[in-house]
C-alpha cells in the first residue's frame, strides 16, 4: 500500500463533515473536481471504498468511518502543534484575531481597540463579530491544507464558557427595559416589571431562540400578545426602539450611546451575565495575546464598571 497523503485524508474528512463533495469543496475553498480527485486517490491507495453516494448525501462505509475517525485525530494533533508553536511566539507583532458579539463590538470595544492599535502598531487585530461561542481549540482547514485560525481571543457575554479555555471575567453585563424618550403610548418612568411584561408593547427576540439567557427569560415571562416585532440581536432591538414601536431589554452598557432611549425598569437580575475574555491554554503565553488580553481586557472592565 502506498504511503498515505495527509492532504487526501483532509479532503475525505471534509466530505464526511459536509456530507457531500460540493459542500467539502465549499469548506476547503477549492473546486469539486479537486475534492473528487483527492478522494479517488485515497480510495485507490487504501484499496477500499470510503463513501456511498445516495440521494440523501455521501455516507461513509465501514472502512470510511474507520478512516475518518483516524483523520479527525490527526487534525486535532495538527491543531495542537500549531497552538503550541504559536504559544512560544514572543514578538509583539503579527495578526491577532478576536471573535465577539455584535453588541460588544459596537458598544464595548471601539475605543479599547483603537487605543491598543496605537500602543502596539506591530499587531494587526482582526475582529470577527459572532453571536455564538467559538471553540478556539478547533480550527477548520484552510484552502492551502493547513489548519485555518478561527480566533486567538474571544470576548463573550455568557454564563457558560468552554471549560478548556482560559482567561478572566471582566465584569458583568446588566439589563434593563428601555423605551423611546417621549415615545407616544410608551412608559416614561420606572415601571414595575410585571406591569411592563403584561401591558407594554414589546420588541422581543426570535420565537425559536434557545441559546441565550434572554431567550429563555422572554419565553417564560413575556405575554406573547404584547409582542409587536421580533429580532435576533440587541443592535436590531435598539434600532426598533428608536421608532417608538415598543419597549425592549438592552444591556446597560448600550445606554451611553443611545441618549434617545431611556430605562423604564430597574436592573433585571435574571439577565445579568458575566463578560469573559478567553483564549486557548496553548496561546496564553504568546506575547501579542498576553498584551491584548491585559490592555483591552482592562479597558473593557473599566467600561463595564462605568455602566454599573
Amino acid at each position: 500500500m502506498a504511503q498515505l497523503d495527509w492532504s487526501d485524508l483532509r479532503h475525505a474528512l471534509a466530505i464526511g463533515d459536509g456530507g457531500s463533495v460540493a459542500e467539502a469543496a465549499r469548506r476547503l475553498g477549492v473546486n469539486a473536481t479537486t475534492v473528487q480527485r483527492r478522494l479517488d486517490a485515497l480510495e485507490a491507495s487504501l484499496g477500499a471504498r470510503l463513501f456511498e453516494r445516495t440521494r440523501a448525501g455521501w455516507h461513509p462505509t465501514d472502512a470510511g468511518r474507520t478512516v475518518l475517525a483516524q483523520a479527525r485525530r490527526m487534525a486535532d494533533q495538527a491543531d495542537e502543534i500549531e497552538r503550541q508553536v504559536l504559544g512560544r511566539d514572543r514578538e509583539l507583532t503579527g495578526v491577532l484575531r478576536l471573535t465577539t458579539a455584535f453588541v460588544a463590538m459596537e458598544h464595548l470595544l471601539p475605543r479599547p481597540l483603537a487605543d491598543f492599535a496605537r500602543a502596539y502598531p506591530g499587531i494587526e487585530v482582526e475582529v470577527v463579530e459572532n453571536a455564538f461561542l467559538v471553540d478556539l481549540a478547533r480550527r477548520p482547514p484552510d484552502a492551502a491544507g493547513g489548519p485555518a485560525r478561527q480566533a486567538d481571543v474571544a470576548l463573550r457575554l455568557s454564563a457558560q464558557v468552554a471549560e478548556h479555555l482560559v482567561g478572566r471575567q471582566l465584569g458583568r453585563s446588566h439589563c434593563k427595559v428601555y423605551a423611546l424618550r417621549g415615545g407616544a403610548g410608551l412608559p416614561q418612568a420606572l415601571t414595575p416589571l410585571p406591569e411592563l411584561l403584561k401591558h407594554a408593547p414589546w420588541v422581543a427576540f426570535e420565537r425559536d431562540g434557545a441559546g441565550r439567557v434572554y431567550d429563555h427569560w422572554m419565553r417564560e415571562h413575556l405575554v406573547p400578545e404584547q409582542v409587536r416585532v421580533r429580532v435576533d440581536i440587541f443592535n436590531a432591538a435598539a434600532a426598533m426602539l428608536r421608532t417608538g414601536i415598543g419597549v425592549a431589554v438592552l444591556p446597560t452598557f448600550m445606554e451611553e450611546r443611545l441618549p434617545e432611549l431611556m430605562p423604564v425598569s430597574e436592573v433585571i437580575p435574571a439577565l445579568s451575565v458575566p463578560v469573559w475574555m478567553l483564549t486557548h491554554p496553548d496561546l496564553r503565553s504568546t506575547a501579542r495575546v498576553r498584551a491584548f488580553m491585559r490592555f483591552v481586557g482592562d479597558a473593557v472592565a473599566e467600561r463595564l464598571r462605568e455602566a454599573d
